[in-house]
């Protein structure tokens, strides 16, 4: 009986406590409920604020943002699968403009935003500074303005802060440093200025570091020598000075080493290309460094790019790129490298080896000795080779034909002999040509005509002879043509006059070319630099050339043209520069002239002038106006 009795009672404390169960249990979900249908509610409310500061939206994407459709299939959110709160607000590339409602601030579980590519203008809004899950802050390409809130850095767990091509203001938060997790930071392409923190130097995951193009200012922190997981350092186009701290160059990750155009000088270390082993990209053109290129980055064995143009090295080239595989951009120009003797471009040689090389320059240097035959063997890829302004000697290989993706060649002011290759007609993508001011003989190759896409040729100062070749006509890209200073002879072809695209010079001067100026001339209407004195031209100056308007400068000076100045220059009022002196013209100088308004310089012939001899700015000697 008591054995029952127990029973009973235990059967019963355990219904009680089944039904305490229940209760507990459907208490504890209503809980759950309720917050969830209360952070739903905050971030409906986030969202809504966001869309109302949001003027332009022309795809219509925050149209679904209504109450018919549930919060998380709003476009560009994502919720999380738990909580169902809004974790992701991805709205790239959207064409949105508009301000960013400080209502983003409320969306507390976001992690990851997403804004590049629109319009939105304001300031970024320091409210995301509440977001302490917030891994991702993308805001690049958008007009964003005033300063980079500071307490930014509040989200402890950001990885990437991206705000480049924006127009930002102000110093870079030294709060920065506390950002211990950071591994991209992208600000490039702004308005910021001061200095870089130093506490930079405390991010010691920090893979990317691009602040160029703002106008930051000051030395480099030594405190980046401490990332020693940098990968990208990009500081370029401020106005950094000084030396470049060492501790920089022993960064062993580093791959992409970028510090255009400031104003850094000092020397490369002798062992860069040890310690930077893994660079695949230095940029460090337009600065004031100096002495020589180190012959240890002939270890750089993954570099892609080298680009130290524009700075004060000097010597010889001693680096061996055959083990440069992957180099596609080389450029030395405007240094002091070389020493115009002989071995200068041996290093040339070892460049055969390098298959993606796309682009090579050494031009404006001090580099001599023989042109190698061994350019000829550079990759099939190479589309630009500039060699100009060194003290070069020899020829121009024959085999420059085997290059058949070169859009660009300069071999300008060397010291060549020789011809000009035939056959180089044979490439049919060459835009530019410059080889002059040289000692190149022969004529000008007919083959040239096979170049439809040129643009440029320059051929100027050399002892070029013959007539110029009627296939020029079949280069209707042609922009600009230099033949001045050659033993050119024979008629201008009309041809050349009917090329419409020419439209930033035409020099043909100082030559022993014939005949009467085809009036086919007329044809130039864009073009700004005519200039065919020191010829034997004869006739009259063709009245077409009023089609020609906009010319600056027309010179025709030191020829033999007869009759008077034509009326119809008075079209010309773009003209700046007018030459017409040396010549057998007559009549009086037209009343127009002194109307021209942005006439400058005036040369005019001796003629008989008669009662117009008074007017002082109309001389018959040269004459600057204004």
């Amino acid at each position: 009986m008591a054995s029952q009795s127990i029973s009973s009672s235990f059967s019963s404390v355990a219904t009680v406590l089944w039904c305490a169960g229940l209760l507990l249990v459907g208490s504890f979900a209503t809980a759950i409920t309720g917050i969830t249908i209360n952070g739903h509610e905050r971030d409906r409310e986030a969202l809504l604020a966001i869309r109302s500061q949001i003027n332009h939206d022309p795809l219509g994407v925050t149209s679904s943002w209504n109450n018919s459709v549930a919060l998380c299939r709003w476009k560009g959110i994502t919720c999380g699968r738990r909580h169902q709160r809004i974790t992701n607000l991805d709205l790239s590339q959207q064409r949105f403009g508009g301000t960013l409602s400080p209502y983003i601030g409320n969306l507390s579980f976001l992690r990851f935003i997403n804004l590049q590519d629109n319009n939105f203008y304001g300031v970024i809004p320091p409210e995301i500074g509440r977001l302490s899950r917030l891994e991702s802050l993308i805001l690049q390409n958008n007009s964003f303005g005033g300063t980079i809130p500071a307490n930014l850095t509040h989200c402890s767990n950001l990885i990437q802060f991206v705000a480049s091509r924006n127009n930002l203001v102000g110093n870079i938060p030294a709060e920065f440093g506390n950002l211990l997790k950071l591994e991209k930071l992208r600000i490039s392409i702004n308005f910021l200025t001061r200095q870089l923190p130093v506490s930079l130097g405390n991010l010691s995951s920090l893979h990317l570091l691009q602040v160029g193009r703002n106008n930051l200012q000051g030395r480099i922190p030594d405190t980046l020598g401490q990332l020693k997981r940098l990968v990208n350092l990009s500081l370029d186009e401020n106005n950094f000075f000084g030396l470049v701290p060492s501790s920089i160059y022993n960064i062993y990750s580093l791959e992409r080493f970028g510090l255009a155009c400031n104003r850094f000088h000092g020397s490369l270390p002798d062992d860069i290309g040890f310690t930077l082993l893994n660079v695949r990209k230095i940029y460090i053109d337009n600065n004031s460094f100096s002495g020589t290129l180190p012959e240890s980055l002939s270890n750089a064995s993954k570099l892609e790019a080298f680009d130290v143009s524009r700075n004060h090295f000097s010597g010889q080239v001693s680096i061996n790129f055959q083990n440069a595989k992957n180099l596609y951009w080389l450029n030395m120009e405007i240094n002091n490298l070389g020493s115009g003797a002989a071995g200068d471009l041996d290093f040339l040689t070892t460049l055969t080896n390098c298959s993606r090389l796309q682009i090579f320059s050494i031009a404006a240097n001090q580099f001599g000795g023989l042109l190698p035959n061994s350019i000829t063997n550079l990759s099939t890829t190479i589309r630009i080779i500039y060699l100009g302004f060194n003290q070069i000697t020899g020829t121009i290989p024959l085999g420059i034909t085997n290059l058949v993706n070169l859009i660009g060649i300069g071999l300008e002011q060397n010291q060549l002999t020789g011809t000009i290759p035939d056959s180089l007609g044979k490439l049919k993508n060459l835009q530019s040509v410059t080889f002059g001011r040289n000692a190149l003989t022969g004529r000008i190759p007919t083959s040239i005509g096979n170049l439809s896409l040129l643009s440029r040729i320059g051929l100027e100062e050399n002892l070029l002879e013959g007539s110029i070749p009627a296939g020029f006509e079949k280069c209707q890209n042609l922009m600009l043509m230099t033949l001045k200073s050659n033993r050119l002879t024979g008629l201008a072809s009309k041809e050349i006059f009917s090329i419409v695209t020419l439209s930033v010079y035409l020099d043909l001067s100082n030559n022993l070319l014939t005949g009467s100026l085809p009036s086919e001339v007329g044809n130039l209407k864009t073009l700004v630099k005519l200039n065919i004195s020191g010829n034997k031209f004869s006739g009259q100056i063709p009245a077409t050339l009023s089609s020609c308007s906009s010319l600056v400068t027309l010179s025709l000076g030191k020829n033999h043209f007869y009759g008077s100045i034509p009326a119809s220059l008075s079209s010309l009022r773009s003209i700046a520069e007018l030459d017409l002196s040396d010549n057998n013209l007559s009549g009086q100088i037209p009343v127009y002239l002194e109307k021209l308004s942005f006439l400058i310089y005036l040369n005019l012939p001796t003629i008989t002038l008669k009662d117009k001899c008074q007017r002082k700015e109309f001389s018959v000697t040269q004459q600057r106006l204004h």
